[in-house]
């Protein structure tokens, strides 16, 4: 399950993973946000919709690559599905293999309309495709492909054979004959058949001297024809000299080539393992830089006395994702009652919850797991006063309550956060969208919170 995207569910590609912890496909995740204005991670919806939050919000900036679930993915044991086709191998291989699977069925290039599997793809040009055909420069005929390619190959013969250019060991027996260019691909090609022809005719040559030697008795001085054959063999044995000299040099070249490529492919690999490291190291320093972010976030709006002032800006647009049910409700940052005392939030329902809803704003008080619970005394007990300001300082909304000392959401917390409790029916919308008064002031609102520590 951990290899499955959050929007498209199938094997991450390029996984990135979000600041709330959930992965996609870095092509679904820019989708997502190309599409939808504001979108929330899909999976915080499914889990719990009551903790969605700022971190619930899905922005490529804010995504990190997932360099650990990338390298697993590679890694996994897969086989093509292909009916026909036996491969089976790891994911970062089966890429190259789709764009190469014999058996994959594939349009035909020509738009004929025909779809055939990739190994019989040439068949199908050569003897059914009804687009592949070429006009002959000669003729000026349509010809099909192998008709063409037969037309091609007796002309490329006829060239070949009319040219006079032969080659230099033709004398020991080779017939190659071809261009300057060609003869030059050849005799670097042919080193080791030219050897060949040369020790055969070699042989030749010492059957030659015999039977010359026998026969020129009584009609040629001896000493003549075998200097002339010595001649002849000296010849020979100075081309076979220089062979040697060439294919040394050409072995000599290709064990260098070889030792280089041996370097370089060392290089390459150390350079890519280098590579991933700087990865790992970047996405360590990501989440790192994203943790301080938000710890550096947290202790600017931090309040450490009981006293608590929080900021909610863009109104207009969070009331109407409230209505809409984009957005349920919103959690303050955590405040304490004092530096080693009880841990506690707000959360606002603009557009009200339970008995308020669509009439009211709801806002509650949440009593939240803290590091030094277990020092203080429970349950909560302290009186909780709210305040919605008014920015021209004329009739603030003010109300108050002391904990129900029953109640579960002022009990120590078992889990992150108790649960709420509060005023469903804090404020009449009608009023907080009032003219009047300056509740709501260049889209922003001020909620106060004040907790009687003494």
């Amino acid at each position: 399950q951990k290899y499955l995207c959050s929007n498209c569910n199938n094997i991450l590609k390029k996984a990135l993973q979000t600041l709330c912890g959930h992965r996609y496909c870095s092509a679904c995740l820019a989708w997502i946000v190309r599409n939808n204005k504001n979108a929330i991670c899909q999976k915080c919806k499914e889990e719990d919709p009551n903790t969605l939050s700022e971190e619930s919000l899905l922005a490529e900036e804010r995504a990190f690559g997932d360099a650990a679930i990338n390298k697993e993915i590679s890694e996994l044991k897969v086989h093509c599905v292909t009916l026909g086709c036996s491969w089976s191998g790891t994911m970062k291989d089966f890429e190259e293999h789709e764009s190469l699977c014999e058996y994959a069925l594939i349009p035909c290039h020509t738009g004929c309309g025909h779809v055939v599997m990739r190994k019989k793809l040439a068949d199908h040009l050569e003897n059914g495709c009804v687009n592949n055909v070429t006009v002959c420069q000669q003729c000026q005929r349509s010809l099909s492909s192998s008709e063409y390619q037969v037309r091609t190959f007796l002309s490329q013969i006829r060239a070949l054979y009319s040219h006079k250019d032969g080659c230099r060991f033709s004398e020991v027996g080779c017939s190659f004959r071809g261009s300057q260019e060609k003869m030059k691909e050849h005799e670097k090609s042919a080193v080791g058949a030219h050897m060949l022809l040369l020790l055969q005719h070699m042989r030749q040559l010492k059957g030659t001297l015999c039977s010359a030697a026998k026969a020129a008795h009584g009609v040629t001085p001896r000493e003549k024809v075998i200097s002339e054959l010595e001649n002849k063999l000296q010849v020979f044995e100075n081309i076979v000299a220089v062979l040697n000299k060439e294919v040394e040099s050409s072995n000599m070249e290709i064990m260098a080539f070889r030792r280089q490529s041996e370097l370089d492919q060392n290089l390459i690999r150390g350079l890519e393992l280098k590579i991933a490291e700087l990865q790992r190291c970047l996405t360590q320093k990501d989440a790192g830089l994203s943790s301080l972010h938000k710890s550096l976030l947290f202790s600017e709006q931090a309040s450490y006395d009981g006293i608590f002032l929080w900021k909610i800006t863009d109104v207009g647009r969070k009331l109407q994702d409230s209505v809409t049910g984009r957005t349920v409700g919103l959690y303050s940052p955590a405040f304490y009652t004092a530096k080693y005392g009880y841990k506690v939030c707000l959360r606002v329902y603009l557009n009200g919850d339970g008995t308020g809803k669509g009439t009211h704003m709801s806002l509650f008080f949440v009593v939240m797991k803290g590091d030094y619970d277990a020092l203080l005394p429970w349950p909560f007990r302290h009186k909780v006063t709210f305040m919605l300001l008014d920015q021209n300082n004329r009739e603030h909304v003010i109300d108050a309550f002391r904990p129900d000392l029953t109640s579960a959401s002022f009990q120590r917390p078992v889990h992150d956060m108790n649960v709420a409790s509060g005023c469903p029916t804090f404020l009449p919308l009608a009023k907080l969208q009032s003219p009047r008064h300056a509740y709501v002031k260049e889209d922003t609102l001020f909620l106060k919170c004040i907790i009687e520590t003494n």
